[in-house]
């Protein structure tokens, strides 16, 4: 039997608990990716309805209205608005918060007013007796001319009647809320003879919002512009008598049918927000709690750490020990699974990080954060909207680059972009933590905190500090005009959903091991191809060192590791490193992590596969990737190549240092242009090595 699919679209204001909806209906069949020619996030899943019906279900990006203000924003318009898009929806579902249904049923009546068949989805239905709120779900239906589905993403409640409502979105009335010509008749009735055949309030936000509708038909429009030059201050306050006549329609339809009685209604939320926000204390426990979390990372994921790689150890050495002999069994267990391996290691470490910063996101911590930051980033020339940006680049700096298009102001916006990258991200922490774990002892601060973890966490404070003074910098630099105001919605707390967090730390790890592991594939296979082949004199080190361990009485363990050392500085790999081995050299580097700094530059994490790689090149013992880096000896004296002061260097470049190619091209993307990826990447490398070269001649 053939099934039929739907396009159904998930609408709501932010905090509406919308994605919570979008992963209960799709688990994880969903996919993340950008639209097509903009870096705006797009979320798409898949969701059996029935025997006979599937749902492709596209969750847009959260929006107050119709009336855009941002890039967001205006994905949603255009897509609602362009028919013949293959993801224009069949049916609309508009996810509503109980407790805030006014404000969010000024969206649902615009969506509705476009013609589209759409339902109303009241989320959060298990808070409604504790906040003392009754609802009359029959008459608002009648009141509003759609289907209501009353659910709770927490309980997993009402979803078969969600589900059964898409199902039948062919008997849902499209009845328009507001008559929109009743906002100015004279006006609308010359729109209204100039497109006769066209749906008015399609019309009008054709005419107000200044998107891209280069999707749409323009014969259909042609002499729309005329309608465009009434002055913008007419149309504002057209747009401002649209939402008073919404509110009205909403105020009278919510009169009979919602009741809350205040008094009953049980609110810590005042409560907490005092403490969490406070001018002191709110720093305060959100240092603890970063702290907290950054003595996790070290402490809980030692264990399946040290599984990992000792698992990848073990087959590199058992793929030599089965496979014959040859280049193919060298590049597997030398390339391959060294390079992978490199990476692999970390999973638990970022699984970690994505899990508790999931947690303060659901959790409605992470808003007052927000909150709290704004005090500080005004007086660096940061809007509070700057910290969403800065908080995210924990995680990666591309997603948070691009989330900079919801501060409204240029200068602001365009200093967020430049500042995002000083903030460590979770490629960064691979490095971070295998040289951490090498230079710093694995002792206890206070008999309780982790001297590493501690470590790390000052890493993390010191990217953001970077931040905010570059970005103080670049404030008196930049001579660009601008003003914006700070406006934030403080969501509700309530404990994380189990789904939500899981799904989130699952599709975030494998983003990061898929995005890394392409790249790392590649690059260890380059790598491995470069050290096992050279010029000239390559060819007869093996022949020389032979004569050598004879005349020197060597033993057979002896000549072989000098054949592999030798092999390696005559291969191709080994000139590029020493080529470049003057420049690091005063850092405290030798070619071999000059070479990992190098191909760092397509992704930071590349920097311990590229060494697992060179390290495993001829050897025979398979070791863990940390041991190769402990065993690794300055030549000249015999002392370990990873000591503090080599250790420290290293942890500042990569704290300071842009090695991210697609940080770069989202940059170029964002600000239209090459010159501010370019300074970026010359500002940064230049106090990446400055202030790397200050901390190895100091502390050597």
């Amino acid at each position: 039997m053939a099934v039929n699919q739907i396009n159904v679209a998930l609408i709501g204001n932010p905090n509406t608990g919308k994605t919570s909806v979008f992963n209960r209906l799709t688990g994880l069949n969903q996919k993340v990716g950008n639209y097509p020619g903009i870096t705006v996030e797009k979320k798409e899943g898949s969701c059996r309805l029935n025997r006979n019906t599937k749902a492709h279900i596209l969750d847009l990006p959260g929006t107050y209205s119709l009336n855009a203000s941002s890039l967001d924003e205006s994905v949603v318009i255009e897509l609602l608005l362009n028919r013949k898009d293959k993801d224009f929806p069949d049916v609309a579902v508009v996810v509503a918060d109980v407790e805030n249904l006014k404000r969010n049923l000024l969206l649902f009546t615009q969506i509705k007013d476009l013609g589209i068949p759409t339902i109303l989805a009241i989320n959060m239905a298990d808070r409604m007796e504790r906040k003392a709120i009754e609802l009359d779900i029959t008459g608002l239906e009648k009141k509003m001319h759609t289907r209501i589905a009353l659910i709770s993403a927490r309980k997993n409640t009402g979803f078969d009647k969600l589900k059964e409502l898409i199902v039948d979105y062919r008997d849902l009335s499209t009845k328009a809320c507001l008559n929109v010509s009743t906002i100015e008749p004279a006006y609308f009735d010359r729109l209204n003879k100039a497109f006769p055949d066209q749906d008015l309030y399609k019309l009008w936000l054709v005419i107000t919002q200044d998107v891209n509708f280069g999707k749409l038909d323009r014969q259909e429009f042609e002499g729309v512009a005329s309608f465009k030059t009434e002055s913008n201050e007419n149309l504002r306050k057209l747009q401002q008598k649209e939402t008073i006549k919404r509110y009205q329609y909403i105020n009278d339809a919510l009169k009979t049918t919602l009741t809350i009685d205040k008094s009953k209604a049980k609110d810590l939320r005042s409560r907490l927000d005092r403490v969490l926000t406070h001018k002191v204390w709110g720093y305060v426990i959100f240092f603890s709690i970063m702290l907290l979390i950054f003595q996790v990372i070290f402490d809980w994921s030692n264990y399946p750490m040290d599984f990992i790689d000792e698992t990848f150890a073990s087959l590199s050495e058992w793929i030599k020990e089965t496979l014959p002999p040859g280049n193919f069994t060298d590049l597997l267990a030398e390339g391959v699974i060294a390079g992978i391996g490199g990476v692999v290691i970390f999973i638990p470490q970022i699984a970690f990080l994505f899990l508790f910063l999931s947690i303060l996101e659901e959790s409605g911590y992470m808003s007052r954060v927000v909150f709290l930051m704004d005090r500080l980033m005004r007086r660096f020339g940061l809007s509070g909207k700057s910290v969403v940006p800065l908080i995210s680049g924990a995680a990666c700096a591309i997603p948070a680059v691009m989330a900079t298009r919801n501060i409204e102001s240029w200068k602001e916006r365009l200093i967020t972009i430049l500042v995002t990258p000083f903030i460590t991200c979770s490629a960064r922490l691979p490095v971070y933590l295998i040289i951490i774990s090498l230079v710093i002892p694995d002792d206890r601060v206070l008999g309780i905190f982790s001297l590493q973890g501690v470590t790390l966490m000052l890493l993390y404070v010191l990217g953001f500090a970077t931040a905010v003074v570059s970005a103080y910098v670049l404030n008196r630099i930049l001579k660009i005009k601008s003003r914006s105001f700070f406006v934030i919605e403080m969501p509700n707390y309530k404990v994380p959903l189990p789904k939500n967090v899981g799904i989130t730390v699952v599709e975030k790890t494998k983003s990061f091991v898929v995005g890394a592991g392409k790249i790392i594939l590649s690059i260890s296979v380059i790598l491995w191809v470069l050290a096992s082949y050279g010029p000239g004199e390559f060819n007869r080190v093996e022949e020389t060192v032979t004569q050598e361990a004879i005349n020197k009485g060597w033993s057979s363990e002896e000549r072989d590791t000098e054949i592999a050392s030798r092999k390696l500085e005559k291969s191709y790999i080994g000139i590029v490193g020493k080529g470049i081995e003057p420049i690091v050299e005063p850092l405290g580097y030798d070619w071999k992590i000059g070479i990992a700094i190098v191909s760092s530059f397509a992704a930071r994490e590349v920097f311990i596969g590229t060494l697992a790689t060179i390290y495993s090149i001829g050897s025979e013992d398979e070791d863990t990737i940390k041991n190769r880096m402990a065993q690794e000896t300055i030549p000249e004296t015999g002392k370990p190549r990873y000591n503090f002061a080599s250790g420290m260097s290293l942890l500042l470049f990569y704290a300071f240092a842009m090695q991210c190619m697609s940080t770069l091209a989202i940059v170029r993307r964002e600000t239209n242009s090459w010159k501010w990826p370019m300074y970026q990447l010359l500002f940064m490398s230049a106090i990446a090595y400055v202030a790397s070269l200050v901390a190895y001649q100091l502390l050597k």
